[in-house]
């Protein structure tokens, strides 16, 4: 069994369906067992330019689970969730139906044209950091060091719903 670190974000829609309906759909994907869901935090948009204070705020959070597939098979049923919730790439790092990014996978490293871990952005990221320290006040980012001195030195805001 491999533990893997998965953030939600959703900024479209009933945000709350669809981020309840992903965690489920997840916990029933074959080889992968929830172990923990985060609280879950409102946020501004953020976007190439910066933070968007009229784009829609999203909901945030983190979900732990343990898992008997690879790394790329459990991002593909990330991004088959992510589809069944109505997600379009249309625009990077454009609001979203639905997002869920695998951040890390039993500290491994991988850098290929289909999977970066850890994720590449999630140590700057309060939206994730934060969930996750309220999951794993102990956990260390590979590379980067650990949840909670990250999450100290994160600009963004998040609010705790």
């Amino acid at each position: 069994m491999s533990r893997a670190v998965i953030a939600f974000g959703a900024n479209l829609g009933d945000r709350e369906a669809t981020i309840a309906g992903a965690v489920r759909e997840l916990a029933e994907v074959p080889g992968v067992e929830l172990a923990a869901v985060s609280p879950v935090y409102e946020t501004p948009a953020i976007t190439d330019a910066g933070v968007d204070l009229d784009a829609p705020g999203y909901l945030n959070g983190v979900v732990i689970v343990e898992t008997t597939i690879t790394p790329h098979a459990l991002l593909a049923a990330l991004h088959e969730i992510e589809a069944s919730h109505g997600r379009q790439r249309l625009k990077h790092w454009g609001d979203r139906t639905l997002d869920l990014d695998l951040i890390d996978v039993d500290g491994l490293v991988i850098d290929d044209t289909g999977l970066q871990l850890p994720h590449p952005r999630a140590w700057q990221r309060a939206f994730v950091l934060q969930p996750w320290l309220d999951l794993e006040p102990d956990a260390v980012l590979p590379g980067r060091g650990r949840i909670a001195a990250l999450r100290a030195a994160a600009p963004d805001e998040v609010t705790r719903r």
